[in-house]
């Protein structure tokens, strides 16, 4: 996939006069290079080329300005080649309005990108939530284990409930993150199963028009 990188050269900055704009794209970038670990420099552009592969096998299920987000992770998770090319950007004339409404699209893309990311790492992503129920757990659990090493009593039997509720639940969350990770991975092989068997198609093809223009 080919992108043209608006961001890089600093004409988006200069010509670009909605200010919530630019930190929406800013904000985007960096989300998921975090949460992706890579290196993109324009998420939200919307000049893009692609192989005949790479959209012969890409499935569009977004229907607003998320698709570039939808388009971008998935690359990223298959591991296509993403080139970036610096572009000079220019605001838009003026009588002309944006369709992008930068509060309401903004949220909509945030949540395609946690919603991604839990498809496509989903190890990592439900290990953030046990730990964070474990850690939760633990933390109410201290008082209790406290007290009974103490008095050998437990007083705060609800404490108690909960904390083991809290590291349960996060034990649980984690043993489905392992499930869903496992599962990912298949589909992963899968994917790249049909990528050859289309490859062989496409070579078979060439063949066949390479005989029949001999003849």
């Amino acid at each position: 996939m080919t992108t043209g990188d608006r961001l890089s050269n600093g004409t988006y900055k200069k010509e670009n006069k909605r200010i919530f704009h630019d930190f929406g794209n800013n904000l985007v970038k960096r989300t998921i290079n975090r949460l992706f670990r890579s290196k993109l420099k324009d998420i939200m552009t919307g000049y893009r080329a692609f192989n005949k592969r790479f959209v012969k096998n890409m499935p569009i299920l977004s229907k607003g300005f998320e698709i570039e987000t939808e388009i971008t992770l998935y690359a990223l998770d298959k591991l296509f080649i993403i080139k970036e090319i610096p572009i000079t950007y220019r605001d838009r004339k003026n009588g002309s309005r944006s369709k992008v409404n930068t509060v309401s699209d903004g949220i909509k893309v945030l949540k395609k990108i946690f919603s991604m990311y839990k498809d496509y790492r989903p190890r990592r992503f439900f290990f953030i939530i046990a730990a964070v129920l474990i850690i939760a757990g633990i933390a109410v659990g201290i008082p209790v284990i406290t007290e009974y090493f103490k008095v050998r009593y437990i007083s705060k039997l609800p404490s108690a409930v909960l904390a083991t509720g809290l590291v349960t639940l996060g034990i649980i969350v984690a043993q489905c993150g392992t499930i869903l990770d496992t599962i990912v991975k298949q589909h992963r092989e899968s994917f790249e199963n049909r990528l050859l068997r289309y490859e062989e198609i496409e070579e078979i093809k060439k063949n066949i028009v390479i005989q029949r223009n001999k003849k």
